[in-house]
């Protein structure tokens, strides 16, 4: 899409364009633009910084502003592409500059590199969605399965043999059913909220809106999610939870609970009985510093730079169970939030997860 008030160029470009085999539409102005823009979706707009009413940089913030077009790579065309005009512009999300005059070989250039960096975003997205899509085919069957197995064997020895049954015996087979509906629970769960976190990371108003939650009684909360954590795993005595400070954070305390819960769960999970699980929290300027620190086997190097949803490393020789969402889901909901999540480990001597989050602001 070509924006712009000087009729004459505009249709030059629009022309140039189509003769290189591109599809193209054109807009005289920036409101006319932001309104076709997201009628058509474009892949790549082009428009000139100098316009009535609506200027380039406007229409530039009105295009981001908008989840359909929020991604939409835009080029600035402006003879007057000075520092601060074009600090401005890239501040706004401008993909790069078009210095005018300029020759259609120039033109084409421009647009040919910006469409050979949307291809390139467009193959990676599309890998990983394959992938993605491979590991979920894999192994979320396996993974409903497990549980449903439990669930619905012991649900017909019960409906069937319930009169020559002990009480400990149907105890028993409660408590198995019991957990594995837990345990279904929590996958479909997980599930869902990953689906969500991937959607919403495209909204940037869902986005800002998400960023005004905040928790306070931080300590409280954390110290006593970790317990439960704790207990579930059945090692209440290795948990180590004291050094936590009572920091603001800006983040919904229903979202700081979910990444405790996966990230200290993961602890318990991959570290042997007897082994001590540190958590801690600690103000670092801005920003608070979580630390889960466990004993356990720890990852490679290379296992690191491969996390992701729906991963597993070294199931055959370790069976643990689970889809791999929690890491995941831990650091995509921490990454939404303007924060960062960091792995650290080494094999035979545990992984340390740092995760920062901004502290809330004061009132």
């Amino acid at each position: 899409m070509v924006i712009d008030d000087e009729e004459g160029l505009r249709l030059m470009m629009l022309q140039a364009l189509r003769q290189r085999g591109y599809e193209v539409v054109g807009a005289s102005g920036g409101t006319a633009g932001v309104e076709l823009a997201r009628k058509e979706s474009p892949e790549l707009i082009i428009c000139d910084v100098n316009m009535p009413v609506m200027n380039g940089y406007q229409t530039l913030q009105a295009i981001r502003d908008h989840p359909a077009t929020a991604n939409t790579s835009v080029i600035l065309m402006t003879g007057q592409a000075g520092n601060a005009g074009m600090r401005q512009g890239m501040e706004l999300g401008a993909d790069d500059y078009l210095p005018k005059p300029f020759s259609t070989a120039g033109l084409y250039a421009a647009v040919e590199a910006r469409v050979k960096k949307i291809q390139a975003l467009r193959a990676e997205a599309e890998k990983k969605l394959a992938d993605l899509r491979d590991n979920i085919s894999l192994m979320l069957p396996h993974e409903l399965r497990t549980p449903l197995n439990g669930i619905l064997a012991y649900g017909d020895i019960l409906q069937s043999d319930a009169a020559s049954l002990q009480p400990g015996e149907i105890a028993e087979m409660g408590q198995v059913i019991a957990e594995s509906g837990r345990r279904l629970h929590h996958l479909i769960e997980n599930f869902l909220i990953y689906a969500q976190i991937e959607i919403l990371q495209g909204d940037s108003q869902k986005v800002a809106a998400l960023r005004k939650g905040r928790t306070h009684q931080t300590a409280q909360l954390i110290q006593q999610h970790a317990i439960q954590q704790a207990g579930a795993a059945g090692r209440a005595g290795d948990l180590l939870a004291a050094e936590v400070a009572d920091l603001p954070l800006a983040i919904a305390e229903n979202y700081l609970c979910k990444i405790v819960d996966e990230l200290v769960h993961n602890a318990f999970k991959f570290s042997q009985a007897g082994s001590l699980v540190r958590v801690a929290l600690a103000a670092d300027g801005n920003e608070a510093v979580l630390t889960i620190a466990d004993g356990g086997r720890g990852l490679d190097p290379e296992h690191i730079r491969k996390v992701g949803a729906y991963m597993q490393f070294e199931r055959k020789f370790h069976e643990q169970q689970g889809l791999g969402l929690g890491l995941t889901i831990a650091r995509r909901l921490v990454e939404v939030h303007g924060g960062s999540l960091v792995l650290h480990s080494e094999r035979t001597q545990g992984t340390t997860v740092t995760v920062k989050i901004p502290l809330a602001p004061a009132a």
